[in-house]
């Protein structure tokens, strides 16, 4: 196995990990929504998740580590997903609440910050805010 392909499979990796979280939340509530649905398709594309691959995360989300990411850039950003997928239903849910705050902890936010966080980034999703503005305001929140 070449060092090119031993980087593409860990990258594939986070991102099934990345993937199977966000399927985590969707499914909080027990429906996965037509808008969360359609998020989820978007979203795999993107991470160059397959159609079986998606089909297995969408059986057993919970076969894959969250795997958080090391720059804290990536984190707000993958929290920024998170968020705007719990956000699809216009109104949310405890259960996803909860299953968000676990999820931040879970990027490595720490347990005694993370619903102020969550607060923060769910009023900034809210707002409609894209990911760039997501990302900024979160590392400028304490300014």
């Amino acid at each position: 196995m070449s060092f090119s392909d031993l980087f593409d499979s860990e990258f594939k990796q986070r991102n099934k990990g990345h993937f199977s979280a966000i399927v985590r939340v969707a499914l909080a509530d027990g429906i996965v929504l037509p808008e969360e649905k359609s998020f989820l398709d978007k979203l795999a594309a993107r991470l160059e998740i397959s159609e079986t691959e998606y089909e297995e995360i969408l059986s057993d989300p919970l076969k894959y580590p969250i795997n958080p990411p090391y720059l804290h850039v990536q984190r707000l950003e993958r929290l920024y997903d998170l968020t705007r997928m719990v956000h699809v239903d216009h109104h949310l849910e405890d259960q996803q609440e909860v299953m968000l705050r676990k999820l931040g902890i879970a990027l490595g936010f720490t347990p005694s910050n993370v619903n102020y966080i969550i607060a923060k980034a769910l009023s900034l999703v809210d707002k409609k805010v894209d990911a760039d503005t997501f990302v900024y305001e979160m590392q400028h929140m304490h300014k």
